[in-house]
């Protein structure tokens, strides 16, 4: 049996995080540049989405561009640039009710692809289904002192106290204040490491690795992480009979 046909769809993750993984050892295995890569990955990305959009994902977070990935070549940031003006397709997204929004240092970006990702935001704001957010230009440490930042301005200027200061503080004062922290996290590609992604917001979500390179992570893929996510409980550092008595 298949795990799309074995999860429990009464259990879907609401926010389901996605570090994609692999693109350019798995176009280096076919003896082809890794811009090939990438676009076999965007492909990728296009059957996900529309997968949990149809299975009932609230949020889905991709990990796109990190602001590390700025020192690769050159060539290859212009081509990631390139790639992905050309893989936003707002039909798709409309078609399957998506929201589309964008996480990360973005004034970064190139002008245009700036202007096109905005483009999209504004298309999509009115959809009511799956929030489709991309990470771009990403660094949970460059996230955490800009809110760091902004807290010390506000009790700089007597707009917070100190001694109010919670962690509920800090989330609103994240790029991802908008949704829920993850449930669930995916690492595709084989390594096992978090990368300066979503650090705060996956202080306990769940963690899943595996060494399909994301080219080749397909329905059935997210599906069997979805199966396995559902079989572990979730215990927020209480204990199994705690859980039982609520």
């Amino acid at each position: 049996m298949r795990y799309k046909e074995l999860i429990d769809k009464s259990r879907i993750p609401a926010h389901i995080a996605i570090i994609m993984d692999g693109n350019g050892r798995w176009a280096k295995q076919r003896g082809m540049a890794r811009s090939y890569g990438h676009q076999a990955g965007a492909e990728t990305v296009h059957a996900i989405a529309e997968e949990a959009a149809r299975l009932g994902v609230k949020y889905l977070t991709l990990y796109t561009f990190s602001t590390e990935n700025w020192k690769r070549p050159a060539e290859e940031v212009s081509a990631l640039m390139s790639l992905l003006m050309d893989s936003i397709e707002e039909d798709t997204l409309m078609k399957n009710n998506i929201r589309f929004r964008i996480i990360g240092e973005t004034e970064k970006l190139p002008a245009d692809v700036f202007e096109r990702l905005n483009q999209c935001i504004a298309h999509t704001a009115g959809n009511t289904g799956m929030c489709l957010v991309l990470a771009l230009s990403y660094s949970s440490k460059w996230e955490i002192t800009e809110a760091v930042k902004q807290i010390a301005s506000q009790v700089e200027n007597h707009q917070l106290a100190i001694a109010d200061i919670t962690d509920q503080t800090i989330d609103r004062f994240l790029s991802t204040r908008f949704m829920p922290d993850p449930d669930l996290l995916i690492r595709t590609g084989g390594e096992i490491r978090l990368s300066n992604y979503l650090l705060w917001q996956c202080a306990y979500s769940e963690l899943y690795f595996c060494d399909t390179f994301w080219p080749d992570f397909k329905e059935e893929e997210f599906c069997k992480a979805i199966y396995d996510y559902q079989q572990r409980e979730r215990r927020f550092g209480k204990t199994s009979e705690q859980l039982l008595k609520q």
